[in-house]
């Protein structure tokens, strides 16, 4: 990070990364007008789903800020276009493009975010008016509300791809990276203002369970199954070169955690709509799922497990196109030691990865599930950022990390080449 200063582009790079960070954090802290912001602070600090909610908006929530909503219109769409590329002939045609297939999937995933976001916005309102958290809206007022909160998601949409195409890094996943640490201070101070002498075991055994998950998350994200490629030569003297293909252990990345995030709240949110209905149905569904579905149940740890195993699935068979490659090694003359070329090498490829993801998805689960598991079996119900918040701030930190270091390699070599 120190010798990104070295070279003025990287510099610039740098410095403008740092400067939409800057924005974001003061835009966090702008509220919404016409909204009682002390009243939404108060409900949110007794509900844990919105307090996860808040955690992605970087405090945006909790401040009932322009930027409440944060990027989970965005994210929201990004999972619905990945579900139609496999339902849709056109769509799937149009992923595998390349670079002008996924500027087409990128913009209509941009169009898609306006009527989610203005979907979610009503449905926030609509939500705290029915508990009483704040008071009805005049049409106008409700119009300005929308409005502000639509134009602060598209707002970090944007910076979020400015970031990516001209600071350092992912912007979007950099965005959420610091809409987690900023609320680490405060977490810190709750989680030592805890602490006594009544709890120092437990407190202990939490500090060497961080330290070992942080370990965890960086072996598994690092972690790679190597597949040995062979290639023949001919000539007078055939020689056989041996290469590596490697499958990484956690392909999907955080994406599955995200994913899942936007969807496990949705049970709890509907609960409390539902059950001011005037159905007795819909009345008695709402109250279930409003018992059943809190942060601390069973059902919601449940259901929070299996979708990011299922996504883990899901974004890797995205990623991994195994005929692709099972045909490219084909091409260029090389094979899989002890399996025949073509179907057989893309069977052997599907094997491993599902195997492999299996593996990496489990991981996730339990890393996402973390907090209920810690309060269940260490009785620590204070932590300062939760398993998924942990994943996305290790997983963002080695990606950009990674960037950086490929950035000033290349720049060096340049140097050394003039």
């Amino acid at each position: 990070m120190i010798n990104i200063f070295k070279y003025p582009d990287l510099k610039r790079k740098m410095l403008f990364t740092l400067f939409v960070i800057v924005v974001f954090r003061l835009f966090s802290h702008i509220p919404v007008p016409g909204v009682d912001v002390a009243a939404i602070k108060a409900y949110l600090s007794g509900n844990a789903l919105f307090g996860l909610f808040d955690m992605f908006s970087g405090g945006g929530f909790q401040n009932f800020s322009i930027v409440t909503l944060g990027l989970a219109p965005y994210i929201n769409a990004s999972i619905i276009i990945q579900l139609l590329t496999f339902m849709v002939p056109s769509l799937e045609e149009l992923a595998k493009e390349g670079e002008y297939g996924r500027e087409k999937i990128n913009m209509y995933t941009r169009f898609l975010t306006v009527p989610i976001t203005f979907f979610q916005a009503y449905g926030i309102y609509f939500f705290l008016m029915k508990q009483g958290v704040i008071s009805p809206l005049s049409l106008f007022d409700l119009v300005v509300l929308i409005f502000t909160l639509l134009a602060g998601s598209l707002f970090l949409v944007w910076v979020g791809e400015l970031v990516s195409e001209y600071g350092v890094g992912n912007g979007i996943s950099l965005l959420i990276f610091v809409s987690i640490i900023g609320r680490l201070p405060q977490a810190l101070y709750g989680f030592g203002s805890s602490l006594s002498a009544d709890n120092f075991i437990n407190n202990m055994i939490f500090a060497l369970l961080a330290v070992a998950v942080i370990v965890a998350v960086v072996l598994v994200n690092e972690g790679t199954r190597n597949i040995v490629i062979e290639y023949g030569r001919r000539g007078i003297r055939s020689t056989k070169v041996t290469n590596f293909l490697p499958i990484k252990i956690n392909q999907a990345g955080v994406i599955p955690i995200i994913f899942a995030v936007a969807i496990v709240g949705l049970p709890s949110m509907l609960s409390a709509p539902l059950s001011a209905s005037g159905n007795a149905g819909l009345r008695n569904l709402g109250v279930f799922l409003g018992q059943n579905f809190t942060q601390n149940s069973i059902a919601y740890n449940a259901l929070y497990f299996i979708l990011v195993l299922g996504f883990a699935y899901f974004y890797t068979s995205v990623q991994f196109n195994a005929e692709k490659i099972a045909e490219d090694v084909k091409k260029k003359g090389g094979f899989v030691p002890g399996i025949r070329p073509g179907k057989s090498t893309e069977r052997y490829l599907k094997n491993i990865v599902t195997k492999i993801t299996l593996l990496g998805g489990i991981f996730l689960g339990l890393i996402a599930i973390m907090p209920f598991l810690v309060q269940s079996f260490v009785g620590i119900s204070v932590l300062t950022i939760g398993g998924t918040g942990l994943l996305i701030v290790v997983s963002v930190v080695l990606e950009t990390l990674r960037q950086v270091e490929s950035m000033t390699t290349t720049r060096s070599y340049e140097r050394f080449l003039d």
